[in-house]
């Protein structure tokens, strides 16, 4: 048996013995009522004031405010400074961080929670990978990207759209997706690629596990064997997050392995997501880690 195959079964019994353990730690948490999951706003105006509340209706001159200190409120747009949507978390009352505004991804690979109507994100990797993703509903997502490689010399230019659908089935526990990343290369003779998949996700926006599923197709012929994709995400702080991404792909009659480890860190309302990917191949002494950055920008309905 060759031994990098030895190397990435290793590897991903260790990954998944680290997700059993988060998965008995869920399983112990006490259950988040529903004041633990409301949406909070964070207002501060113009005048140096600052409120904490929830929203009660909206339009484009006026936000009425219901405030825990001082009831509802109405504030004009005009006047206010800062708007952010925060998380009220389960570790004790006052409590307060801002919300995960990536919370539908890892990395790269989607999880079963999803945009709400009119949320949208840009998405750059190492400057040549964009995407642009927006929620049509609260469960119908879709996105659109390119490698601009045409401003090379008018280089073959892969382009592609990301359509995807979440069902939360117990609300912050338990949301299923299901998608397809359906994509052709601008320049190029051959034929469109893709991927149908399917995930299921565990815990919450703050603290969740992915499991995916998926099947590859190039050229009008589907790959043999599945995708399999293990992610998880676990908040650190306010502000910081740890994250892992991690494949089994069948290619062919070989299985290549893809392991991760990184964090992300809300700067504003951007996040930089920074990371290594190892992928397991090649003989017994071939490790090569491949870094990862990348800059996300929310924008839409905060």
């Amino acid at each position: 048996m060759p031994v990098y195959r030895v190397k990435t079964g290793l590897c991903l019994v260790g990954i998944l013995w680290v997700v059993g353990t988060q998965l008995a730690a869920f399983a112990q948490q006490p259950p988040v009522t529903e004041a633990d999951t409301t949406e909070l706003y964070l207002v501060k105006t113009k005048d140096g004031n600052e409120y904490l509340g929830t929203i009660l209706s909206e339009d484009a001159q006026l936000i009425r405010l219901k405030t825990e200190n001082l009831g509802e409120i109405r504030l004009l747009r005009s006047d206010i400074l800062q708007l952010e949507r925060l998380d009220r978390l389960p570790q004790g009352k006052g409590n307060y961080w801002f919300a995960n505004l990536q919370a539908t991804r890892h990395f790269w690979i989607p999880n079963g929670y999803g945009l709400k109507k009119n949320e949208s994100y840009y998405q750059n990797v190492w400057i040549f990978f964009n995407q642009v993703s927006t929620g049509i509903t609260d469960n119908f997502s879709i996105g659109a990207g390119m490698v601009p490689l045409f401003l090379f010399a008018g280089s073959p230019t892969p382009v592609w759209v990301t359509p995807k659908v979440s069902f939360p089935v117990v609300p912050d526990k338990l949301n299923l997706g299901a998608g397809v990343l359906a994509g052709t290369v601008i320049g190029a003779d051959e034929g469109g690629f893709g991927l149908l998949y399917g995930l299921t996700t565990l815990g919450s926006k703050d603290k969740n596990l992915t499991l995916g599923l998926g099947w590859a197709y190039a050229d009008g012929s589907i790959a043999s064997r599945p995708t399999v994709s293990l992610s998880g995400m676990i908040r650190t702080g306010p502000r910081g997050y740890l994250l892992t991404e991690n494949y089994l792909i069948g290619a062919g009659g070989e299985s290549l392995g893809i392991v991760s480890a990184g964090g992300r860190r809300l700067v504003g309302r951007m996040s930089i997501d920074f990371g290594l990917f190892l992928p397991l191949v090649g003989g017994e002494d071939f490790w090569l880690a491949i870094p990862w950055l990348g800059l996300t920008v929310p924008f839409g309905k905060k």
